[in-house]
């Protein structure tokens, strides 16, 4: 187990650089043995996450602090995200209280005393497509938790960006993300609202040429993807340009491509299926209908 954990973190760490970049994929099922674990590079980090506990979680630890000592990290932290009594923990060095990902040259703050540490590094293809599409584009980036999409929309010329989510603070680290990156937020905006009650103010910017659901599969209170991911899809006529591209996300494995596609045929007919954008090489799954869906869908009239 541990040479497998080694062997796989040597290979990937040869090309190396202060972009982000998994290291190893545990949670793909690939290492039924290491599905517990992943580890990341990020900039001058070593960072590993403990998914559940493990009898040789303290032999993993020491591996892992060697192979980052020998590679040149100046810290390790290492995240027990099922323990809250010892949740984060630097092995060595020091984490500055802002720190940044960096990813495709663009910057983005994150925190590791949170479970998320403020990107999701799996959606990197999404947000390149989204950046690629924006040029002179209103766009709706629901969901939006710290405006990645929006950094990257606004990169690609945008000519507005709506962002909304629940939290304040999330919407706060967003308009930071745009700050460090010099990006003009005249034409951004950051509304905290429940995207669920709130159509009549998000439906005031509207028409959107590019909409990007993103939501949580489950986030207690606030919204279950089983039974409100279509009040969403519902909602698009009114928000969408005539020839609107959405991004629809789903990272929920118990649900797969079909439960997406099947909810614009029910309920958004005119939005065409078009495609699933490929998930990162270092991200992929043993089953891929468990892993990321981010799928295309373009509104087509007269189609």
């Amino acid at each position: 187990m541990l040479e497998t954990l080694e062997s796989c973190i040597n290979k990937n760490i040869e090309t190396k650089t202060d972009e982000f970049k998994r290291l190893f994929h545990g949670r793909g099922d690939f290492y039924k043995d290491l599905n517990f674990l992943t580890v990341d590079s990020i900039n001058n980090i070593f960072f590993a996450s403990f998914y559940k506990e493990n009898k040789d979680e303290n032999q993993i630890i020491e591996l892992l602090k060697n192979i980052a000592i020998l590679n040149g990290y100046s810290t390790f932290i290492v995240q027990r995200r099922y323990d809250k009594n010892c949740f984060f923990k630097v092995v060595f060095g020091e984490v500055k209280e802002k720190k940044f990902l960096v990813e495709n040259s663009l910057k983005y703050l994150i925190n590791f005393k949170n479970q998320n540490i403020g990107i999701f590094p799996d959606m990197k293809i999404g947000r390149e497509y989204i950046k690629d599409i924006s040029k002179n584009k209103n766009v709706l980036n629901l969901f939006s938790y710290t405006c990645a999409f929006s950094v990257c929309a606004v990169t690609g010329g945008a000519k507005q960006v709506v962002n909304v989510d629940m939290s304040k603070g999330a919407l706060s680290i967003g308009r930071e993300n745009h700050h460090i990156n010099s990006l003009d937020t005249k034409k951004v905006k950051f509304l905290p609202l429940n995207i669920l009650k709130s159509w009549s103010r998000i439906k005031k910017f509207a028409p959107y040429d590019v909409i990007v659901i993103d939501p949580p599969s489950f986030q207690k209170g606030s919204f279950a993807a089983t039974k409100d991911y279509e009040k969403i899809i519902r909602r698009l006529y009114e928000l969408a340009s005539d020839d609107c591209i959405v991004l629809s996300c789903l990272n929920a494995p118990e649900l797969n491509c079909d439960f997406i596609k099947d909810l614009f045929i029910k309920n958004a007919p005119e939005f065409k299926y078009i495609k699933r954008l490929d998930n990162l090489d270092t991200f992929l799954s043993s089953d891929e209908n468990k892993s990321l869906k981010n799928m295309i869908f373009k509104r087509e009239i007269n189609g």
